[in-house]
């Protein structure tokens, strides 16, 4: 089609270096649902709804390597303004990574990790909702698992996007509504997951549960989702790392996490150890964990963790 059929706006959005922008890129490649999220020539692209207007979203680093280029295709264009700030909170252009870096380089194991990987950020989501999704399809999978499976649940309650600017991005994620209400049968989830996900889904659905949070609901937030069965605290930190952008958040339970803070110290044998020693990484914890599962991912090749 015509690339005027296409309005775009375009905004450069700055951050405070350094920013590994690769690193980021990985993480979102690793995770990224077919069909909605792409990551193509050291750009993140994907479809997006925001005030009732469609369209997508790309962004990649500025050729100076000092600023993020955030376009916007579509009639959703024309909130370009508005769209800054929750860019901005999903690729954490507000962290401080001097100030973060130093703090978790007190801690000897921590600060050898922060040398290989100086400016790492946590990923963020676009969508909360989706983020909550993902995180309750992930418990107990692998990322390859849960990727599949997110997938699968684009395909039975997505929208097909048949004009799209991109090739790539042929879905918009379900809504709330659409998911609670879809068959989820043979979908490859046990049960009571199936269950925990439509549940939560009709509650963002109704309002019970807001997606859209500032810090000080945090904690109520926690609280409501805790209070959901099949709901535990690795999925709420998970969520409050990357949805509601808690810095100190930390998904304590997490394999990898444990498993590669006991292989740093050995008497490290139950999970109320594990958290008494991430207590010295506050109030970064969540940049913590991030350290910890980049250093896994280096090691096997592939993602982990998250």
């Amino acid at each position: 089609m015509p690339e005027t059929l296409y309005p775009q706006a375009t905004r450069l959005l700055p951050f405070n270096p350094p920013f590994d922008w690769q690193r980021m890129l990985d993480f979102f490649a690793a995770r990224m649902t077919a069909g909605v999220e792409a990551v193509i020539d050291g750009a993140y692209l994907r479809n997006i709804e925001f005030k009732g207007s469609l369209g997508t979203l790309s962004v990649a680093m500025a050729p100076q390597g000092d600023h993020l280029v955030a376009t916007v295709h579509g009639e959703v264009s024309r909130h370009i303004d508005d769209l800054v700030e929750p860019i901005s909170h999903m690729f954490d252009l507000h962290a401080m990574p001097n100030e973060i870096d130093a703090c978790l380089s007190t801690d000897p194991w921590l600060a050898s990790l922060v040398r290989r990987r100086p400016g790492l950020r946590v990923p963020g989501a676009f969508s909360g909702f989706e983020l909550m999704v993902r995180t309750i399809v992930g418990q107990q999978v692998s990322v390859k698992g849960a990727t599949t499976i997110v997938g699968r649940l684009v395909q039975r309650a997505g929208v097909q996007v048949p004009d799209s600017p991109f090739d790539q991005l042929g879905w918009r994620f379900p809504t709330p509504d659409a998911l609670a209400r879809v068959d989820l049968d043979k979908i490859g989830m046990p049960g009571k997951r199936v269950q925990t996900l439509q549940r939560v889904a009709a509650a963002v659905a109704s309002g019970e549960i807001p997606i859209k949070v500032s810090q000080g609901d945090v904690a109520e937030l926690r609280r409501q989702l805790l209070a959901m069965p099949g709901i535990g605290p690795w999925t709420v930190e998970y969520i409050a790392m990357r949805a509601w952008r808690d810095p100190d958040a930390w998904p304590a339970s997490d394999l990898v996490l444990m498993n590669l803070m006991t292989l740093q110290d050995p008497s490290l044998t139950r999970l109320t150890l594990h958290k008494a020693r991430a207590e010295a990484w506050k109030p970064w914890r969540a940049y913590a964990a991030l350290h910890i599962w980049s250093s896994a991912a280096d090691v096997a090749g592939k993602a982990k963790g998250g």
